[in-house]
């Protein structure tokens, strides 16, 4: 279980969970799948689940709590309703010699859906996320803000309150820009890639790979007046990724050193090696979290 994308929130005030209470209200809220006229159904599921195996509805580890929300939708696809439709409507207007009108069309389609809806085939997602009680973080592995606030939502509606805020509610366009002009961090090390977008009202971007960022072309850039939007670094010799001026952490990649430490527990034993992997994982992004918080003065008194 290794986290790829990070969106983080913190926690404006702190969390109290009970472990039997918050069985109890995520299995009130739990997966089912869709009935023959659902389009879409989502709900909680063991975080066990998506490797074939049934558990809690949770997994803690040093209260750190890792949650899994999974949903399942139907694929109807548009070229087949609207191939059955252009037959329906060539034959209507044949039988009838009038065209066929917008509404009608409308209801046909309509029609046409609910008729092959039962049909479909589904597709299953999986959204994990953790609460970090001790660091009042909430970890949503996820690369969009759409994906990150229904897994928030859902856990809101079952638990009755999570009162968070972004990771940085201001853009850190300044902070990594800095980075790259000045100094990085103790323990950040700059890798080659970053994205810069200018200020103005052009908004240019300029996207460099395998580009040292200490080069001439892209100290032009900057002198230019770009900011840096995304760079990539590496942490602690921990993990490597990208980060977004929005705070996002993206493109997350674990060492080798730390994903050796997981080796011992053997493969066939699924449920051990989740366990370690997820407290390994999630102890790691924490620490970076609180560093990036602290680096960045993300601190509670700015919430």
């Amino acid at each position: 279980m290794w986290f790829k994308n990070i969106k983080a929130f913190q926690l404006t005030q702190p969390l109290s969970l009970d472990d039997d209470d918050l069985e109890r209200m995520l299995n009130e809220h739990a997966f089912r799948p869709c009935g023959s006229q659902d389009m879409a159904t989502m709900g909680f599921a063991s975080p066990f689940s998506q490797a074939g195996k049934s558990g809690t509805m949770f997994h803690c580890v040093q209260q750190r709590y890792w949650i899994t929300l999974k949903k399942q939708e139907k694929i109807l696809p548009a070229a087949v309703v609207n191939a059955e439709l252009e037959e329906m409507v060539a034959k209507i207007e044949m039988e009838t010699g009038a065209a066929v009108g917008k509404k009608a069309k409308t209801d046909l389609k309509q029609e046409i859906q609910t008729r092959l809806l039962p049909q479909a085939f589904t597709k299953n997602s999986y959204t994990h996320g953790f609460i970090s009680l001790p660091d009042n973080l909430v970890v949503v592995d996820a690369s969009s803000d759409g994906k990150a606030e229904a897994f928030l939502a859902m856990v809101r509606k079952a638990i009755g309150s999570l009162p968070v805020v972004p990771f940085t509610r201001h853009s850190l366009q300044s902070e990594l820009t800095h980075w790259v002009t000045d100094a990085t961090p103790d323990n950040i090390d700059l890798l080659e890639e970053a994205e810069l977008k200018s200020a103005d009202d052009t908004g240019s971007v300029i996207r460099c790979k395998n580009q040292p960022l200490d080069s001439d072309e892209i100290s032009l850039h900057l002198s230019a007046g770009k900011l840096v939007q995304k760079v990539a670094f590496e942490y602690a010799e921990s993990l490597s990724a990208i980060m977004c001026e929005d705070g996002a952490v993206k493109r997350i990649k674990f060492t080798d050193r730390i994903k050796q430490e997981t080796e011992d527990v053997p493969k066939d034993q699924v449920e051990a090696r989740l366990d370690a992997e997820f407290a390994l994982m999630s102890a790691e992004i924490t620490t970076l979290l609180n560093f990036l918080r602290d680096t960045l003065k993300l601190n509670d008194n700015d919430l």
